[in-house]
């Protein structure tokens, strides 16, 4: 499968970037997977392989290029010690309004490539990942015409950059999975999310997956569900199917 390397610049820099297309010549309808907090790792590059090959081009952008260079990380050995010290630097240089803006060089890049077909595009994102995904469909109504946001957290708070403040301006459509094992998303914010969905018409799903926890769909953390995984592949598939092919 072609995968390339490389800069998309941005107001502040740099941004180190996969990009993962299927085999062929194309078109195809691109995504853009926003990562966790865990950074870019071969995990998330395999990730984005799957969903490039169900036939997007799919954009992998390290959201972490504020921060400077880094080694990988490897999750089950960063849960083991201070998660926070570890990732904690790395997470404050972005958030959803700054990825925001990273996301019109991203859109700039994509409508560069002979083989992106249209102008509508998707987007995803995991965990931290999760609020810039539904943020991209906010800030771009007339781009984003999918979003899916898998086990994301803090998506209805008292903050500036809270996801659910955008709602009245996302004209795609929306799917939102949480776990009932995830303080980063407890039952009253996917209570006030789902209500400001509801209020601006959003079209949308909005799913609890029983039993999972906080990252149940990465292969490579400790909590990783194949179970509920694959369903969220399945939803987050027919999801961009119905919207962007």
């Amino acid at each position: 499968m072609p995968h390339e390397q490389v800069n998309i610049r941005t107001r502040d820099g740099d941004c180190p970037t996969h990009v993962l297309t299927p085999d062929g010549a194309g078109p195809w309808p691109a995504v853009i997977f926003y990562m966790d907090g865990l950074a870019i790792r071969p995990t998330l590059i395999a990730m984005a392989a799957r969903l490039a090959g169900n036939g997007y081009v799919v954009l992998l952008p390290d959201m972490f290029y504020r921060f400077g260079p880094y080694a990988p990380l490897v999750p089950k050995e960063v849960f083991q010690t201070d998660f926070r010290a570890v990732v904690g630097p790395m997470m404050a240089t972005t958030d959803n309004h700054k990825a925001a803006e990273d996301t019109a060089a991203f859109i700039a890049y994509l409508d560069t490539r002979a083989d992106v077909a249209g102008a509508k595009i998707g987007t995803v994102g995991f965990c931290m990942g999760g609020g810039m995904a539904l943020t991209a469909a906010g800030t771009y109504p007339d781009r984003v015409a999918a979003a899916a946001s898998f086990h994301g957290g803090r998506l209805a708070t008292d903050l500036p950059v809270s996801p659910h403040l955008l709602a009245p301006k996302i004209e795609g459509e929306v799917y939102v999975a949480g776990a009932d094992n995830d303080a980063t998303y407890p039952p009253e914010m996917a209570e006030q999310l789902e209500q400001a969905l509801n209020d601006a018409g959003v079209r949308h799903v909005c799913e609890i997956y029983p039993g999972a926890a906080h990252g149940w769909m990465k292969p490579d953390f400790p909590v990783y569900d194949e179970a509920a995984a694959e369903r969220g592949w399945r939803e987050m598939l027919a999801l961009f199917a119905r919207n962007l092919k």
